[in-house]
This record gives structure tokens, C-alpha cells and sequence, in this order.
């Protein structure tokens, strides 16, 4: 896709991958506009020169509210990124993880949903565009400490890909993010040495968007060991390795 010329919105980029390739986009010649639930964090975006919107992804009336302001400001509208999700660790052993698993759902997959389904309608009576939707490697290799997200990033997964079927012919185009590990702070490189550089990542996801036609699946390097790992005969080994991360729960030690 020619990244020089769009007009993005990206809900759930007030920071991290999304602020990442919000600025990405902008610097390749596109108009950005940034969807989040932080108004502080909006504020602070605005004042690098970008659009801003106020969007809570698991409240429909706020979607909906939000397609709306963006699409009086930004008719020519032609890509959406749902960037906007939550990883909590979970104790399956105890009942009491529900309540993250639930609001897991809610924003990471039903948020997804929320504003596809809020956008849909304008990209297809444009007659194109593009969807990108987020998952992770976590979504096809298991992170067992986090069940709930690994659960949500492979049914967006599943979507994607029914998405993309379902609007095969009406010139809207839908391609899925698939992010490794990603340090989004010299902190977080810390505390895990083998994520990948921001910066780094970034630069790949931008010049996999820039092929055509577009990828179906956006899939850097650092990520490729997630994504096929059944096919490699690497999947139960891998997960076993992964499981290790359980002794982090309290009282697994």
C-alpha cells in the first residue's frame, strides 16, 4: 500500500507500537488522527501536530461518537489500525482471574469488533481502504501466563481473516498486524532482552506495509518462530519453555 498519501485513524495510540506507527505514518506523508481513552495523553499528542479523538473501545456509543468526529474532520478517511488492548497475567487455578478475563475480552476483541464495525460501512461506500487489525505471536504460540490475551489475539486472528474474505471485492482490504515481544521503554528491554527494539520493529512493519499488494499478514522476522511453530514442530517445546513464566504467580514458587 502507498503509505505517503492516507488518512489513519488508530484507536489505542496514545503510546507504545501505536504512538510508534502513528508517527510513522505521519512522517511518510500521511494524516494521522489518534484514538485514546487518556485525554492527558491526547493532549500531549495534539501538540506534536497530530488529530486526536477520545475513544473508549468497549463502550459502542464512544466508537461510535469517535467515527463520528473523525469522519466530519477527515471525510477521505481510508484506514483504520485497532491498536487498542490489554495483557494482564491470569491464575486459571483461581476463579477470581474472571474478572480480567472478561475486560480482556472486552476491549482486545470485542473493542476490535467495535470499530470495525463502526468504520466498515464508510470505507465500503468509499469503494477502498484498509483495515488493519493488531494480534500477536502470542495469539499462535501461548503465553501461559496470560491466557485470556492469547485467547482474544487468536480470535482477531480468526476474524481477520473471515473480515477479509466477507469484503473480498467491495476494494477494501484487510491486513493483520502480528507483533513479537516489542520494548516500547529501555525498562522493558530490561526486564525482557530478547523483545525487539521499538524503533527497529517499527521501521520492518513500515516497509512490509509499503509492498504490494499489501501482505495479508504483517510479519517481522522476530516473529516468525510464533507464527509458524506448529508448522516447524517447534510448538510444544516453545510452550513448555513459555510456561516457565507461571513461577511468576504468587504461590507457584
Amino acid at each position: 500500500m502507498d503509505i505517503t498519501n492516507r488518512t489513519v485513524f488508530i484507536a489505542g495510540a496514545t503510546s507504545g507500537i501505536g504512538l510508534e506507527l502513528a508517527r510513522r505514518f505521519a512522517a511518510a506523508g500521511s494524516t494521522v488522527i489518534v484514538g485514546g481513552r487518556r485525554t492527558d495523553l491526547l493532549d500531549k499528542i495534539a501538540a506534536e501536530g497530530f488529530a486526536t479523538v477520545q475513544v473508549d473501545v468497549t463502550d459502542s456509543g464512544s466508537v461510535g461518537r469517535a467515527r463520528d468526529t473523525v469522519l466530519r474532520s477527515h471525510p477521505g478517511l481510508d484506514t483504520i489500525v485497532t491498536m487498542s488492548g490489554v495483557m494482564i497475567p491470569e491464575d486459571l487455578r483461581d476463579p477470581a482471574h474472571f474478572s480480567t478475563a472478561q475486560a480482556t475480552v472486552d476491549t482486545n476483541l470485542l473493542g476490535t469488533i467495535r470499530v470495525v464495525d463502526a468504520f466498515t460501512p464508510h470505507l465500503i461506500a468509499r469503494g477502498a481502504g484498509t483495515i488493519i487489525t493488531v494480534t500477536s505471536g502470542i495469539g499462535f504460540l501461548p503465553f501461559p501466563l496470560m491466557p485470556t490475551y492469547a485467547a482474544t489475539k487468536a480470535g482477531v486472528h480468526a476474524y481477520s481473516e473471515a473480515l477479509r474474505a466477507q469484503l473480498d471485492g467491495t476494494g477494501v482490504e484487510v491486513a493483520e498486524l502480528v507483533p513479537p515481544a516489542v520494548a516500547v521503554t529501555p525498562e522493558a528491554k530490561k526486564v525482557n532482552p530478547r523483545a525487539l527494539d521499538l524503533g527497529e520493529f517499527a521501521t520492518e512493519v513500515m516497509d512490509l506495509l509499503r509492498a504490494d499488494p499489501t501482505p495479508h499478514e504483517i510479519l517481522v522476522k522476530g516473529v516468525l518462530m510464533h507464527r509458524w511453530a506448529e508448522r516447524d514442530g517447534t510448538y510444544d517445546e516453545l510452550v513448555a519453555q513459555r510456561s516457565q513464566a507461571l513461577a511468576m504467580l504468587p504461590g507457584r514458587q
